[in-house]
């Protein structure tokens, strides 16, 4: 019996190894040297229209700065168009919107009268687009003057399906959990890029602002959390590449309450298993390069809960063993006590990194796990509220 607790054990030790060190590691080994290649000719083969969406409820403190951040891109204005649905705002986006249809001919504004969600109110905007790439973002995401020619030069390649950009964070990033949300962000971002260069796919875009071909999308679920990975999967499984590039930036201001980030982990975590049911039959074989991916970048992550569960009661009856569990169940008994000082530093306002991300670790997966709760007692309901703007915008 002791020698099955034992490979459990390890086995759950060894699943976070791989998913946090071992997988990251060795993509970071592969890459070294290699970078992205995207077609120089921006309009060689481009004959179509973009169209930008932006769903949007109650965002009226950077709508305008939003979509004039869209408008001042280098982008010739003929070659695009911007569409903004209101998802039912009680604001007052809706009247700075329909305002800046004036300045803007190209810009059109939509608004449904009930309250259906950001998958809702993005299958409608699609329906709306007449461009062949559309640039699916986020209202409170600010583009770059070069955003969408970046974006755009890569479909010149007609494998490329769909392009993801790099988030940059504003605002105050030693302030609250900001430091850390900005260190997590940035990791995502350099597996997901050498995930592009190695497999020419990546595990679902950052969902702020990304690019796809309109022929690959097809209609999420209204009732999914997530619809960035929902069609970022679709797209795969189309036969097209996904890719990250490094030079399309887009800023959003940080997350600085807990609060805050903690509301918005859960609702992702309970859209992630919504989608790991729906593609079970793409991601459940490890050994074909979608499987092997998810599983090591997100599958193992999303299990993390039930990883550190399993080690830490395994550990307590294997104590009896050898003073090898006596050490580990003392290391993961002292790194979940750190978050007791931490707690009190902060409360004070000083802070210490290590510190810090060892709380953002054990929270991360207690959104996870609640995430995962949620999606088994069943989502009926996808309607969002827009996470607390930190930086004073000039209208």
């Amino acid at each position: 019996m002791k020698i099955v607790l034992i490979i459990v054990f390890w086995a759950a030790v060894f699943a976070l190894f791989h998913t946090y060190v071992l997988f990251p590691a060795g993509l970071w080994l592969r890459t070294r040297g290699k970078k992205l290649s995207p077609p120089d000719n921006i309009f060689a083969n481009l004959q179509d229209q973009v169209s930008v969406l932006i769903p949007a409820y109650n965002e009226e403190k950077i709508i305008e700065e939003k979509i004039h951040s869209i408008y001042r891109s280098d982008f010739p204005p003929e070659n695009f168009e911007v569409l903004v649905m209101s998802d039912a705002s009680t604001d007052k986006t809706d009247t700075i919107v329909k305002r800046m249809t004036c300045k803007y001919a190209n810009l059109k504004f939509y608004k449904s009268d009930e309250r259906r969600g950001k998958p809702g109110i993005l299958n409608r905007l699609v329906s709306y687009a007449t461009g062949n790439i559309l640039v699916l973002t986020d209202a409170n995401v600010i583009f770059h003057r070069d955003t969408l020619k970046k974006l755009v030069r890569h479909f010149n390649d007609p494998e490329t399906g769909l392009v993801d950009t790099r988030l940059e964070p504003e605002g105050n990033h030693n302030k609250g959990i900001a430091y850390e949300e900005h260190q997590y962000t940035s990791r995502e971002f350099r597996i997901k890029y050498r995930e592009g260069i190695l497999w020419g796919m990546i595990m679902g875009p950052s969902g702020a602002c990304y690019a796809i071909r309109k022929s690959l999308f097809r209609p999420v679920p209204e009732n999914f959390l997530v619809d960035d990975f929902f069609i970022n999967m679709h797209i795969l499984q189309s036969g097209h590449k996904a890719v990250t590039d490094p030079e399309a930036v887009v800023f959003e201001d940080v997350i600085i309450r807990f609060s805050e980030a903690f509301r918005r982990k859960v609702r992702i975590a309970a859209g992630n298993f919504q989608n790991l049911f729906f593609f079970r039959k793409m991601l459940c074989n490890i050994f074909k390069p979608a499987g092997f991916l998810f599983w090591s970048h997100k599958g193992l992550r999303w299990s993390g809960p039930l990883f550190l569960l399993i080690a830490l009661i395994l550990n307590i009856f294997l104590i009896s063993c050898s003073q090898l569990y006596r050490i580990t169940l003392g290391v993961q008994i002292f790194f979940m006590f750190l978050i007791l000082p931490d707690i009190f530093l902060v409360k004070i306002n000083k802070h210490v990194v290590i510190l810090r991300f060892v709380t953002h670790f054990y929270l991360m997966n207690l959104a996870l796990l609640i995430g995962m709760v949620k999606f088994f007692k069943g989502i009926k309901s996808n309607v969002w509220e827009p996470t607390q703007r930190n930086i004073k915008r000039e209208q």
